[in-house]
């Protein structure tokens, strides 16, 4: 059955939002009744569920069934005569029809459906949730359920929560959150950018039927986009995922190699020197020394932009104690950040390396690099990383004019890797976990939620570095 344009054109001109040829007192005695909201779910991709095509889509109101058309010889047609159910929205327009009639219906009370299905925000709206009035503020589902908006679970599919995480992470950086919330793009901008602002505005709706959210049509783009390197079936490495999502998303809103060219750029890119030098090996070394840089080696300086900074943990003990169960070592964020402050060296293919920060953007990005890979297994670094939630400062890995701007940072958002105890990374038992600082914390009141796909809990602040943090997102305090 195909759908023929020019008829559903001829058939559905309107003039004034009524029908031509409709009585308009018709509208007052329709099937609104039949509605059931319980049934509706906008989350999944909008294609027919006949032909699969993915233009002029509508949705059925009273199940929840996508088709193409409404024309008389298009699938919502013959399924509002064969199912008896009448009552269509169009995805796109969300304009609401009643079929096999064809009239159109105008009713105070479909605007909640047209909320759920496109979401929209003021910005006094957006302002708010960054307040920390903004906990203390559920809103209920259809079952009264209560649930803290942008702080829901996203349904896990298949093996995908390493992207769920990095989800959450980003819209829950107030200038990314903001753009999107308050974004309308109805041009030329890539269907990754549309799908990624429709699921903000989804995770931040105060107004949901069912307190959760699917990824599902954000992730059919991201497969496509990524020409399958990121799938929903198969578990992967979110920093692969977050620095592929935050290049491409800064391409989409029209970013260059320049400065400050997106708000990606402006949010997360910062600057870094590298000096490089030959290792030179001395005969006489008889100590074994680490190799140093030399004062009289020729050294190479170069600068470059980086989105996030990989922090390497010291290597995991060989041993194990009494009861046999690996010794998990503890070392502080100091200890990790001196790859950072101009003096420490690594070694790396003959050469030797050390960095500075020329420049720390208003949201750090830091990876801890818990996985390497040798010939056999990919071995997991169990390492538990110590720092504080609070009034992190920077500036002795900065190399800066006195005007730039303040380097400490708080803990904004942290990603952790829980899986069975050990040193292999087991891919099967693998599950990520993000923590989310709420409604701009501060003070013994502060909230932190911890999500785990649907599961949302609210966790004791004190808990958070316990785990096997791989990401971290932390904020300047006068960002």
């Amino acid at each position: 059955m195909e759908v023929n344009e020019s008829e559903e054109e001829g058939e559905e001109e309107e003039e004034n939002g009524v029908s031509i040829g409709q009585d308009p007192t018709r509208a007052k005695d329709l099937y609104l009744d039949t509605i059931k909201r319980s049934a509706l779910d906008f989350d999944f991709e909008k294609v027919c569920s006949v032909s699969l095509m993915n233009i002029n889509i509508y949705g059925c109101l009273v199940c929840g069934k996508y088709f193409q058309g409404r024309g008389r010889k298009s699938y919502a047609y013959a399924h509002s005569i064969h199912e008896d159910h009448h009552v269509f929205i169009n995805l796109e327009t969300k304009a609401v029809y009643v079929l096999p009639d064809g009239y159109l219906v105008s009713d105070p009370s479909l605007e909640d459906i047209a909320f759920v299905l496109a979401p929209s925000f003021s910005p006094q709206a957006v302002a708010n949730l960054s307040n920390p009035a903004h906990v203390l503020k559920p809103s209920y589902d259809l079952t009264n359920n209560p649930y803290l908006p942008g702080f829901i679970g996203l349904n896990n599919i298949k093996r995908h929560d390493h992207m769920n995480v990095i989800i959450h992470a980003l819209v829950h950086v107030p200038p990314i959150r903001d753009h999107l919330l308050l974004s309308n793009f109805k041009g030329k901008e890539s269907e990754l950018l549309k799908r990624f602002a429709g699921l903000a505005k989804k995770l931040w709706n105060p107004r949901l039927f069912k307190s959760q959210v699917s990824p599902h049509e954000f992730l059919q783009e991201v497969g496509r986009a990524s020409a399958g390197k990121f799938r929903l079936e198969q578990q992967g490495d979110p920093i692969e995922f977050a620095g592929w999502l935050l290049n491409h998303l800064h391409k989409d809103m029209g970013g260059t190699k320049k400065r400050n060219s997106s708000i990606i750029f402006s949010s997360f890119q910062g600057e870094l020197r590298m000096e490089t030098q030959k290792v030179v090996v001395k005969a006489d070394d008889s100590l074994k020394r680490r190799p140093q840089f030399d004062i009289g080696g020729e050294t190479k300086s170069a600068t470059s932009p980086f989105l996030f900074l990989s922090l390497d943990l010291p290597p995991p003990p060989l041993f194990q104690d009494s009861v046999e169960k690996n010794i998990i070592p503890q070392v502080s964020l100091a200890s990790v950040m001196d790859k950072y402050d101009g003096k420490s060296t690594q070694e790396h293919l003959g050469l030797l390396r050390r960095y500075k920060c020329l420049r720390l953007p208003k949201y750090l990005i830091l990876h801890y690099k818990r996985f390497t890979k040798n010939n056999f297994v990919e071995e997991k670094n169990p390492t538990i990383v110590n720092y504080p939630l609070r009034g992190v400062d920077f500036r002795e890995y900065l190399e800066a004019p006195a005007g730039h701007p303040p380097t400490i940072y708080d803990l904004l958002v942290n990603i952790v890797h829980d899986s069975v105890a050990g040193t292999t990374r087991d891919i099967q038992s693998t599950a990520w976990k993000v923590h989310l600082r709420a409604g701009g914390g501060g003070g013994d009141a502060e909230k932190w939620f911890q999500i785990q796909d649907l599961i949302v809990e609210e966790i004791r602040k004190e808990m958070i570095f316990l785990g096997e943090t791989v990401l971290q997102v932390n904020s300047r305090l006068c960002a």
